[in-house]
Formats: C-alpha cells, structure tokens, sequence
C-alpha cells in the first residue's frame, strides 16, 4: 500500500472515531435534556457517522487494484458512496423537519440546557479540527469520498453553531418556540449540503469532463513537446481519486515508430506529474500529413454507428 492510500485509510478513521463520540454524547444529553433541536443534531451526527463508515469503506474498496470485472479499477465506489451520502442526508433533513413540526404543538424549555450548550461546544471544535484535516488529506490525494465526509463536518459546525445559539436564547428568554424552530434551521442546512453531494456525484458517475481549466493545462503540457504537430479530441473523465485522459496526437509522419512511441512516453510521464493527481493516459498518434479533421462529437458519431 502506497503512503497517500495509507493516509486516506488512517484519515477515514479519524472520522469514525470523533462521529461515534459526538453521536453518544448528543443523543444522551438530548433526550436527557428533553431538546428537539439536541436531538436533531445527534441525528446529524448519526448520518455524518454512518456516512464515514461509507467513506472507509469506498477508500478502502477504491484501493483495490484492476481485476477482470473493472479493467480501469475500482475508483467509482467512491463516487458511489458521495452518492448514498447525499441520500442520506436529504432522508435525514426530512426527518428533522416532521419531527420539528409536531414538537411546535407541545414546544416547552427544555431542563438542564447547560448541558446541550456544553456539549455543542465541544462538538464545534471536534468537527472543526477534524473536518479541516479530511478536507486537506482529500485534495492531496484527489479522494471524493474524504472530501464528502469533510463538507459532512463543516455543514455540521454550521448547524452546531446554530443549536448552541439557540439554546443559549432559550436559556435566557423562556421562548419555548425556538427549539422546533433551531431543529427545521438545521434540516435546512443539511438539505443544502446534501443536494449539492446529489449534483457532484451524479457529474462525477455519468463521467462527466474535468473542468475546463484542467484540460488547458493538460493541452499545454502536450503542445509544448517540440515535436508535437498538435493535439485534438481531448477527453476526460474521472473515477474517485483516479483520472483519465485520452487524446490523439499528431506527429510528423516521417518520423520512426519507435521515436514516437519514446515521445509519447515522455508525455506520458510529463502529463502524470503535471498535478493532476493520479491519471490513466491514453495517446493515440496521427501522422499530420493524412489527418482528417476530427473533433470530440464525430469521434462520439463514429462510435454510435460503429465506425
């Protein structure tokens, strides 16, 4: 196992374990202290747990290496897991939300809420600390799923933050009104959070293209072969942590295979250390001279008609 496949294993459970202490301590001071709204929160916390289990499992299942069934390997169940995470968290929203509207009909202050406030402490500073090294371990190893668990914490420290003014209101106004009120708050923000998981998943699984930005660069990185006669049907996608690149280059069509093939090497290697994190690089070389104009939809055209 290599040392960033080690770190994103030790980082996942890193969010199990600080997940698993937050849920106890909610979910007991919340039905201790009686609040709706301390309740919603270990909720939230149970749905960030289960949804750091699916990230250890999707960064461990990613690792695998290539076999029969998944030739370009097993990246996917990463964007899988940001997947059923979202679903999760909009299933939770909707939960707080009922909850929170029969509670209006029998809304009083909640006992003891020094308790709830002492633990939302604690809980913001956790998340806080621990959501910032998922989110730096994400980027330094390109894993969707660790960044889902990371944006999972800090919507967490909003909806903290929320909860712990609340009860602090509570505590020196009386108004009862507001523990069902600071519980559909946080379903809002968990909503917010979980349809934007929705949306980068689905791009991610229908394998849409890198951003443009990305693919510039990577069209620097080939025009600046001094060979290179030039570049075209650039294509990208990515899988988890892992990304691919296809695109056909043209070459003088004098020139030796084998000096070809040195170059693409050379391009290769050049496009791997280029800052994309890990990539799958596909050329295809064209002698310039007997090339036809193709762009990204005729080359789709050809496909479909079996060309």
């Amino acid at each position: 196992m290599g040392e960033l496949d080690a770190l994103k294993k030790r980082t996942a459970w890193l969010s199990v374990f600080s997940n698993t202490i937050l849920v106890i301590l909610k979910l007991f001071v919340g039905l201790y202290v009686g609040a709706v709204s301390l309740v919603s929160e270990a909720l939230h916390s149970g749905i960030d747990l289960m949804a750091a289990f699916i990230a250890l499992w999707a960064v461990r299942k990613s690792l695998a290496p290539p076999d029969a069934e998944h030739d370009y390997g097993h990246g996917k169940f990463e964007n899988l897991s940001a997947a059923v995470e979202a679903l999760l968290i909009v299933g939770a929203a909707a939960g707080i939300v009922m909850e929170a509207m029969d509670k209006f009909h029998a809304a009083q202050v909640p006992e003891a809420l020094e308790y709830g406030i002492a633990i939302m402490l604690v809980s913001i500073l956790v998340n806080f600390f621990v959501s910032r090294r998922l989110i730096r371990v994400a980027r330094e190893t390109g894993s969707q799923a660790l960044e889902a668990d990371g944006l999972h914490l800090q919507a967490d420290i909003w909806t903290s933050v929320g909860v712990l003014l609340g009860l602090l209101l509570m505590e020196l106004t009386g108004w009862a009104w507001l523990d069902p009120v600071i519980a559909i708050f946080v379903a809002g923000i968990i909503f917010r959070a979980g349809w934007h998981m929705v949306r980068e998943s689905t791009l991610e699984l229908t394998d849409a293209s890198l951003p443009e930005e990305e693919e510039r660069r990577m069209g620097a990185i080939i025009s600046a072969i001094p060979e290179v006669r030039g570049y075209h049907c650039l294509r990208t996608r990515k899988s988890g942590s892992f990304k691919l690149l296809d695109v056909h280059v043209l070459f003088d069509g004098t020139m030796h295979l084998s000096h070809v093939h040195a170059i693409c090497d050379e391009l290769e290697q050049k496009l791997r250390d280029g800052g994309f994190g890990t990539m799958d690089v596909l050329l295809h070389p064209e002698p310039v001279e007997e090339h036809e104009a193709e762009t990204k939809a005729s080359r789709y055209e050809q496909a479909k008609n079996g060309r």
